[in-house]
């Protein structure tokens, strides 16, 4: 019988296979060029499914947007969003006109609860060079008590969000970006009230991990309760528990185990870490809503031809925010927030 921690390993394509409670999980990386006046790309779309464009297509992709690239207003009940950003930024709007723009290292962590709608544009502000936008963003569902929590946003600001850094016996370095979660003595910030992982019992963890070549680390253990997924998403000779990877590919793991990383390759090797205990309740999931039964969803789809989940008080369904914005939030209450 043998002890490897490894459970099932499976490859990596533009939607990651997650495990309950998660239910989504996609990495962007759009190489975008210049920026026009208006916040798109200074290129032709000639050739592009505009609305419908995730063909990386030059490197880049215009989503939904027809002259932003991004997704324009759209509806979300049951469940959260966190967003990460590493590379480029998001603007948010929403139909309770709360508004934000977040990048460079900032995570977006908002709980839709009893429905709102919400648009992500990606404003390219940089007219004279390229603009790189890369980004996670993970669906964590809401337990049955908290589906219709009241609506709400906060930032982790890329200031606030904590590094783990750990050197191995040949002075070599990993470093562990906490989003959710906590390694030993370090806690990552508290996120939204309503969330699974507000209650530290969930075990919710959600980790960027880089390791320069030629590091080693051990990934702690957690309970055997908790469900763990490991995405390796950059490295060319990477090891996980003595077995050999390739780049794109996922595992999962024995979540009570500890398991040993090595990075051989030339280059750094990053990972994302997705756990938790599952929420051992049924799931009704029709595109941006997740409820427990079928009946539940019938009635979302009815409560929002009905009431729009509170309309939408912004000019534009792409909405952004200008070129000299900065990163900032603005909440319901008319509090505005910076990094």
């Amino acid at each position: 019988m043998s002890n490897s921690p490894i459970i099932k390993t499976f490859p990596l394509g533009f939607n990651w296979e997650v495990s309950n409670p998660f239910l989504f999980c996609v990495h962007h990386l759009d190489y975008y060029p210049k920026a026009n006046a208006e916040f798109g790309p200074e290129a032709s779309l000639a050739g592009r499914n505009i609305g419908q464009d995730f063909t990386p297509k030059d490197g880049w992709r215009m989503y939904h947007g027809t002259k932003v690239p991004g997704f324009p207003a759209h509806p979300h009940r049951g469940f959260e969003t966190v967003t990460i950003v590493l590379q480029g930024f998001v603007d948010h709007s929403d139909s309770h006109g709360q508004a934000g723009r977040y990048g460079m290292g900032d995570v977006q962590w908002m709980t839709a609860g009893t429905g709102l709608q919400h648009s992500e544009m990606f404003p390219l502000l940089n007219q004279q060079s390229e603009n790189t936008l890369e980004l996670f963003q993970v669906w964590l569902n809401l337990p049955k008590a908290r589906k219709h929590a009241e609506p709400h946003f906060k930032m982790l600001w890329s200031e606030e969000i904590p590094i783990v850094s750990k050197q191995d016996d040949d002075g070599k370095t990993t470093e562990i970006r906490l989003i959710a979660g906590q390694l030993e003595e370090v806690k990552a910030p508290a996120p939204a009230p309503d969330s699974w992982a507000a209650d530290p019992s969930n075990e919710v963890a959600i980790w960027l991990i880089k390791m320069e070549a030629g590091a080693q680390w051990t990934l702690p253990a957690a309970t055997d309760q908790a469900v763990r997924n490991l995405y390796c998403y950059q490295g060319s000779e990477v090891m996980v528990a003595n077995t050999k990877i390739v780049k794109d590919q996922a595992f999962m793991l024995e979540a009570d185990q500890d398991v040993l990383l090595k990075n051989s390759g030339a280059e750094p090797a990053l990972f994302m870490l997705l756990q938790a205990k599952p929420i051992n309740e049924p799931v009704a999931h029709y595109g941006p809503f997740v409820m427990n039964t079928e009946a539940e969803l019938r009635q979302t789809f009815s409560d929002f031809q009905q009431t729009q989940f509170g309309g939408w008080p912004w000019d534009r369904h792409d909405q952004v925010h200008g070129k000299d914005a900065g990163r900032f939030a603005k909440y319901r209450d008319g509090r505005e927030e910076r990094p």
